[in-house]
């Protein structure tokens, strides 16, 4: 091989990685800028959605106080004895809200090397009545440490904070494709199937495992990440390949949820990523919300004019997708939380091999 080709690849190859080195950065706070700021958002949001399914946001008006109020928290919480955060273990309950141990949850049958407190809207247990659909026992209360009461404070402010966060920004991802900004507004509400992650990654397993979290693609509409600087995050982007997401700071890492891209017929993209274990003694925290709609929501396809043109949604035997967004969300929750499925709802386990 000559040295020209040599060379030739090798500037290939690093232009590609500068390339992938950052995700597209939208500046949510231009939609109050005027119409011409506006459009501007439009159109780098629609390339984003479109062409990768990430983005880091910033301009979206949450305050360091806010954020700092919610991470001294959560360091709080995972600094507590263990067994004040086994006295909430999600095992105890059928909604699967609490605290799960370092590699108790699954991702794509393999074990995830972090812990993490589930935290949804603050709802009464809802048992499904003979003939309702399973996924009622998605709501319920969540399980909170008793030694660290502002957790709770800080936890659901977040949640009301970042909803209003989500919604503002779907509004302008679908006015970005020319669809109706407010087409999906009735199935979210005031009963809208909200979710909040606190997770810790402890470092290396030390086995040589290193899936922090393994490859997956969201359920819902949204996800809005508040990373710490540690790192970890990737992302497939369009080459095949994982690429790093390196942290920026006072911005939220989003992707789109499997959801939008039925909505659109696969126009715009949900994108597979994963967290790699920091290394050695290494711990790195991380804050994914989730918004998504109403467990009983059907989605309906969304008018945009690239309708017709849209590539269909990617096919994954392995993951079918339903109509109704309750079925998938407990679908996901029965793989991901084995011993809570075994204790609480064996006969859906059996129902579903």
């Amino acid at each position: 091989m000559s040295l020209s080709l040599i060379h030739s690849q090798s500037s290939q190859g690093s232009q590609q990685s500068a390339d992938y080195a950052q995700l597209p950065v939208i500046d949510l706070s231009a939609a109050d800028r005027g119409p011409e700021a506006r459009a501007a958002l439009h159109a780098k949001l629609h390339r984003a959605a479109h062409g990768v399914g990430f983005f880091q946001l910033v301009g979206h008006g949450v305050t360091q106080a806010e954020t700092s109020a919610l991470t001294d928290a959560m360091r709080a919480f995972f600094a507590l004895p263990e067994a004040d955060r086994l006295a909430i273990d999600n095992v105890n309950s059928p909604h699967f809200r609490g605290y799960t141990r370092i590699g108790d949850e699954r991702t794509g049958g393999s074990r995830d090397w972090r812990d993490q407190l589930d935290i949804g809207a603050e709802r009464p247990a809802r048992i499904p009545a003979p003939g309702e659909p399973a996924y009622w026992w998605l709501e319920g209360p969540n399980q909170w440490p008793g030694a660290l009461p502002q957790l709770r404070t800080a936890a659901l402010a977040w949640v009301d904070r970042l909803s209003g966060v989500a919604h503002k920004l779907l509004h302008e991802l679908l006015a970005s494709i020319g669809a109706p900004p407010d087409f999906y507004d009735d199935i979210f509400g005031d009963r809208a199937h909200l979710h909040l992650k606190l997770v810790r990654y402890p470092g290396s397993s030390g086995d040589g495992a290193d899936q922090g979290v393994g490859a997956h693609k969201d359920y819902g509409f949204l996800t809005l990440l508040h990373q710490d600087l540690v790192g970890g995050l990737q992302v497939q982007r369009e080459d095949g390949a994982f690429h790093d997401v390196p942290p920026m700071p006072g911005a939220f890492v989003v992707n789109l949820g499997e959801l939008l891209e039925v909505a659109t017929n696969g126009y715009l993209i949900a994108t597979n990523h994963r967290v790699v274990s920091p290394p050695g003694a290494v711990e790195r925290y991380s804050v994914p919300f989730f918004y998504n709609p109403r467990l009983d929501a059907r989605i309906a396809p969304v008018p945009f004019p690239q309708a017709s043109g849209a590539p269909g949604v990617t096919a994954d035997p392995a993951n079918p997708l339903f109509a109704e967004y309750g079925r998938n969300e407990l679908k996901g929750k029965l793989r991901a939380h084995p011993l809570v499925a075994a204790r609480h709802h064996a006969e859906l386990v059996e129902r579903a091999a």
